[in-house]
């Protein structure tokens, strides 16, 4: 991993929160992703299933957790198992981690290789009444590939189907909203490398460059800075490709007078990080540009302020709703008629502002959280307003992240790199 070592005493507070929602006399089974083949012997690179890296600090393909609190062997209570490695596979694909190692990653002691897995979980199978299957409910989640969790968790309902089973998913959902120091420090960390990024990128940007360009600029900075690369498919839309929001060709040269439009951050550690930004081709907004801008700007600035504990997510939108709206009039874009007449389902202000201002993020971008609770300390959320105005060939996002806090403001990670419009044009500029 390019990433430097985590300290395990994360993944042991992890467990520790999540044994202590499982039922009595109940085991709870978590596995790694697959490898995904691509054709004849090419794979996509191996990126971890994010729960049992969340509790066990594993990042390596066929491996299996087990928590059981309650199993009368103390051994068995946390199982690790893992792909036994070797010198052939040391040699052909690089060390895997042995048991020692494994213990200093996750703090498991019991670690058994793959080939033991049938053989003890039948052992302890027979001393539990229910098991935790982990199923993605996530209420993005749109997948049609068969995953390892699925296909394990299919083979154990009928090995064993006189088990109760109960979902890990609620648990983790909760539990991985609110995060840990050490799991915002690691946030930080993201976006410390996003903002080098970034600011190599105002240095780099000139008229006629193209978006492919300032995407390898970007990954040249994060990789550097030991991030495998981008959190999320990069978009870097110049021009009205910024008004499709998930624009990710960035195959387009940047015109002088255009705007360009990032939504492009790193991962650290395998926490994300999530920025946009919207700058000058030219080094120069205009006059209209920067009236936008700072629309947009203002709203994000409101945006942030709700953000604090007992904040419920759609009451947080409908507000911001109400402040795009006043923005949206004062910049002609909408009138008093438009408002007056508008569908509650679909309000006015969605011509120009039509995805939500916040989602949660950590370990995925997107990252787990129950939408309809209250918001609570230690969050993490994107801040995200935008406005998308074909008809005058631009649109404009702003996007920070930042973290609830007790009380008061939240903690904006984001808060070093540049956001101003003046800041922006003196650096380029420069």
């Amino acid at each position: 991993m390019k990433y430097l070592p985590i300290d395990n005493k994360l993944f042991i507070k992890n467990r520790k929160k999540f044994t202590a929602q499982m039922k009595p006399n109940s085991l709870a089974v978590f596995n790694s992703n697959d490898i995904y083949p691509i054709s004849a012997d090419s794979t996509l690179p191996f990126e971890q299933h994010r729960d049992i890296f969340y509790l066990s600090g594993v990042d390596q393909e066929e491996s299996i957790l087990v928590l059981f609190p309650d199993c009368p062997k103390e051994k068995h209570r946390e199982i690790l198992f893992l792909k036994e490695t070797n010198e052939h596979i040391a040699i052909w694909e690089g060390e895997k981690l042995t048991k020692e190692k494994a213990f200093e990653t996750s703090g498991i002691k019991t670690v058994y290789w793959l080939q033991d897995t049938e053989k003890v979980l039948f052992e302890i199978m027979t001393q539990c009444e229910t098991i935790y299957i982990n199923t993605n409910e996530h209420y993005r989640s749109n997948v049609e590939t068969e995953t390892r969790e699925d296909r394990f968790t299919k083979w154990l309902k009928e090995r064993y189907p006189a088990h109760k089973v109960a979902k890990s998913n609620p648990i983790l959902q909760r539990l991985r909203s609110v995060k840990e120091d050490i799991e915002i420090a690691l946030i930080q960390k993201a976006c410390d490398i996003t903002e080098k990024g970034f600011r190599r990128i105002l240095s780099f940007v000139k008229p006629n460059v193209w978006e492919y360009e300032i995407e390898a600029e970007f990954m040249h900075e994060f990789l550097r800075n030991r991030s495998k690369g981008f959190a999320y498919t990069p978009i870097i839309a110049s021009g009205n490709n910024a008004n499709v929001l998930h624009y990710i060709e960035n195959n387009q040269q940047c015109k002088a007078g255009d705007l360009i439009l990032f939504d492009t951050a790193a991962e650290y550690a395998n926490y994300s990080s999530d920025l946009s930004r919207t700058i000058p081709v030219s080094g120069t907004y205009s006059d209209r540009q920067k009236a936008v801008y700072n629309a947009v700007l203002r709203v994000k600035s409101e945006a942030t302020k709700m953000l604090t504990p007992g904040t419920i997510w759609a009451d947080y939108h409908i507000e911001i709703g109400k402040i795009m709206t006043s923005e949206l009039l004062d910049l002609n874009l909408i009138d008093k008629a438009d408002v007056q007449n508008e569908n509650p389902e679909w309000p006015a202000y969605k011509k120009y502002f039509m995805h939500g201002t916040s989602h949660h993020m950590g370990l995925d971008t997107h990252d787990y959280g129950i939408l309809t609770e209250p918001m609570q300390a230690n969050m993490v959320f994107t801040v995200e307003p935008g406005i998308y105005i074909p008809d005058e060939g631009f649109g404009i996002r702003l996007e920070d992240d930042v973290v609830i806090q007790k009380s008061g403001a939240p903690l904006n990670l984001m808060k070093n790199i540049p956001i101003e419009a003046e800041e922006i044009e003196d650096i380029m500029n420069s």
